[in-house]
């Protein structure tokens, strides 16, 4: 008898257990399809006829698929197509990503592994740097990039990232690195190994999973930045995407939005082909799990 109930309560519970599963997946669909519903009806409001768009904001599906949009959209501005524009965008993100996981790496194997006076402070103030608004810094950036003479090129958009300004990349390195095994280090001097000996052979090919981490949100963040390209890039033909499709839409003019959407769509591939083929290790990075025994 005492079996018999005790099968009876572990089957009510693998119920309820089944159930509450059910129900949050669902609920989770739910939010999930919110979110992205924007986008949905972006792309398919690319394949409808510019006039119609805003008529017919209530159905999700064109009645008349159109591709004028994305051939309007990319024959681009003043005879700049839009091409032109990708790869300006492509170009500052590779560039200013390469060099933020470069000088992020090494400031964070420096906090984690280094033994120099003023470690503990100067972490602490790099840690505060998050909570400081970029706006702060714009005019005194921008007052020196001025008179540096960079103003009206792509180098306050990428020297920058050369020497870690990004205080979360530093974080998520520093604590990845402190994860990993410091025998490995000792190891390491034993055959002979200098300190960035053992960054280069060690700890490098180890943080894998972070520098992809970084490296995924570097992009993404430069690839949809407008106020910075607005800022210190003035001719059109330095414009990246973010610019270029907001030239599209004119106040004074009627605004081809279907040339806008179907260039937004595009632009938005790159950002989500890199998420979905790096998401494995977007979230090994996060969770900063170091090395599995």
């Amino acid at each position: 008898m005492a079996s018999i109930a005790v099968s009876r309560v572990n089957t009510q519970r693998r119920k309820k257990l089944k159930i509450s599963f059910i129900v949050g997946q669902v609920i989770v669909f739910i939010i999930g399809v919110i979110m992205i519903y924007p986008l949905i009806w972006m792309f398919m409001s690319s394949f409808k006829e510019s006039h119609t768009i805003f008529h017919t904001v209530n159905e999700l599906i064109p009645r008349y698929w159109v591709l004028d949009n994305y051939i309007n959209g990319w024959r681009g501005i003043s005879n700049i197509t839009f091409g032109r524009f990708f790869s300006n965008s492509a170009f500052l993100a590779v560039t200013g990503t390469v060099g933020a996981v470069m000088s992020s790496a090494l400031v964070g194997y420096s906090f984690s592994r280094g033994q120099f006076r003023l470690r503990k402070p100067l972490f602490i103030a790099m840690l505060s740097t998050l909570m400081l608004p970029g706006q702060v810094l714009m005019i005194p950036q921008y007052l020196w990039f001025n008179m540096l003479g960079w103003v009206g090129s792509y180098m306050p958009l990428i020297v920058p990232a050369f020497f870690a300004t990004s205080g979360f990349f530093v974080y998520l390195i520093t604590n990845f690195i402190s994860g990993i095994p410091k025998e490995l280090d000792e190891a390491a001097k034993i055959d002979g190994c200098s300190f960035y000996g053992i960054f280069y052979r060690v700890i490098l090919p180890l943080t894998v999973p972070a520098i992809i981490t970084a490296g995924l949100f570097s992009f993404i963040w430069r690839w949809d930045d407008f106020l910075g390209p607005l800022l210190y890039v003035h001719r059109l033909s330095m414009f990246p995407a973010s610019l270029a499709l907001r030239m599209f839409s004119d106040p004074t003019a009627a605004t081809d939005w279907g040339a806008v959407f179907a260039m937004s769509t595009i632009s938005l591939l790159p950002a989500i082909c890199i998420f979905i083929f790096f998401q494995k290790y977007l979230v090994e990075g996060i969770s900063t799990s170091g090395l599995k025994g």
